[in-house]
């Protein structure tokens, strides 16, 4: 990456990043590595000393987008070398067959990481800048974002400190107090909403020192309205995660509920996690809830939020981490055109490219839920996926499938949900028989007459207007 110094004023610009998780230790190198002077704010202690760490722990699903903002600050070979490679989805029935679906193409795959781990290499990346001080054990009290100024809590002494800053990043997830700040300080545009499934995590250990199931998957188990997951973890385990509505959960009240229904559900899972350790994991915990927020804009006179702090999304296409990462590139991509003197027109910029992506992977991130609990199982979807690989091989440049949109590309989230509307109406216009049958033929007459598909290809530029 080129080096920005000269583009900056000779007294250093002060950044303020409240939130040492993934997207704000991300976003603190970005701002190092062009040289501005940057303070990383976090309300818990370094968990790189501590056993255990706080909050959600669902497995990260890296992918491409996400891989790019790592990338761009030359981390991306050193973290995701921690990962594990995961190609399909491994679909569990109640008798414990299995069946795999890939996600897209042979050499596509995301990557299982552990939130902690993934967070404990961004914290000594961010460490590695002169320029860059971490302070932990301080908890955001109040934020001016008309001012920068931002009034912090020691959670060890009790002291307020108070922070001057010419922009402050809030990265301070889902409830943040920065986006509270900006709502008082501007009118912002804000919802948020709680999915009916509830979260809880369990784990299946490993077995003679290896994986107790196929490793480069993720496994499903879904079953209509609820589901299991597993994604491999380094140590050969798995993090498994039950999602369900809460009135389920609250029906599991004793250690013979809890067998009964791993039994007929997840029997397999059941076998591989033990009883006794079930039953502990299970009761041990209380299920969590899951939020979707969107806010418009993203952005204060001297304030923008990233990741969570801005748009809050379900967990069900693993796209928080990776959407949250690519905030930090499309930010950059446009500061770094217009340099910090003119940081308004930046920060405007900003929200009017990214919230309209933000509004949409959350809308996708929600419809997945469904694909996942249910949808995979069906006919009609298993057909749809056939039908989209099938046109893809055909037409790469016209035919893109939803999920090889979202995950392994950088297509703007709006332009994907647009791109697969103007694939239902085609499918729709032309219906599913006759696009099978007349399209193998075009598929069989190309292939033997090595066509240049000019006749089809104008058919589909017709159907994309």
């Amino acid at each position: 990456m080129p080096s920005l110094i000269s583009q900056i004023n000779d007294e250093k610009k002060k950044i303020t990043v409240c939130g040492a998780g993934l997207v704000g230790c991300l976003a603190a190198c970005y701002f190092a590595e062009r040289n501005y002077d940057v303070t990383l704010f976090e309300y818990r202690s370094d968990i790189r000393k501590m056993k255990v760490v706080a909050g959600r722990s669902i497995n990260m699903a890296m992918s491409v987008r996400g891989r790019e903002g790592l990338k761009r600050i030359n981390a991306e070979e050193a973290i995701t070398s921690k990962g594990i490679e995961m190609y399909t989805r491994m679909l569990h029935d109640t008798h414990g067959n299995m069946n795999s679906v890939p996600y897209g193409k042979s050499s596509q795959c995301i990557l299982s990481i552990d939130r902690r781990y993934l967070n404990e290499l961004l914290l000594n990346e961010a460490e590695k800048y002169p320029n860059l001080t971490i302070e932990f054990n301080h908890k955001v009290k109040k934020c001016n974002t008309n001012t920068g100024e931002v009034i912090f809590e020691n959670t060890l002494t009790g002291q307020e400190v108070k922070i001057n800053s010419d922009l402050v990043i809030g990265c301070d997830g889902a409830y943040s107090t920065v986006r509270q700040s900006l709502l008082k300080d501007k009118p912002v545009n804000f919802s948020q909403s709680y999915n009916s499934g509830y979260y809880l995590e369990l784990r299946i250990p490993p077995i003679n020192g290896t994986f107790a199931l196929p490793p480069k998957h993720l496994h499903i188990w879904p079953r209509g309205n609820f589901m299991l997951i597993a994604l491999p973890n380094q140590d050969f385990s798995f993090t498994c995660t039950l999602f369900m509505p809460l009135e389920m959960f609250d029906q599991l009240k004793t250690s013979d509920q809890v067998i009964e229904f791993f039994q007929k559900y997840f029997v397999d899972a059941m076998n591989l996690m033990g009883k006794e350790s079930l039953v502990e994991m299970y009761f041990s915990t209380k299920p969590s809830s899951l939020i979707s927020i969107t806010c418009d804009p993203h952005h204060g006179k001297k304030c923008v939020l990233f990741g969570d702090s801005a748009h809050a999304m379900v967990p069900f296409y693993g796209q928080g981490m990776n959407c949250a990462f690519e905030d930090v590139v499309v930010f950059f991509e446009i500061l770094d055109s217009m340099n910090f003197d003119n940081i308004d027109k930046v920060l405007e910029k900003y929200s009017q490219t990214r919230v309209p992506d933000a509004h949409a992977i959350c809308e996708l991130a929600i419809r997945n839920y469904d694909e996942m609990k249910y949808l995979v199982t069906t006919k009609g979807y298993k057909l749809r996926k056939k039908l989209d690989n099938f046109l893809n091989a055909l037409f790469p440049s016209y035919w893109v499938p939803l999920y090889t949109m979202v995950t392994f590309s950088r297509i703007r989230y709006s332009e994907v949900i647009a791109a697969r509307k103007k694939q239902d109406k085609i499918i729709k216009t032309i219906g599913w028989a006759s696009c099978f049958s007349v399209l193998t033929l075009f598929g069989f007459y190309a292939f033997k007459k090595k066509s240049n598909f000019s006749v089809l290809n104008n058919f589909f530029n017709f159907l994309h207007k």
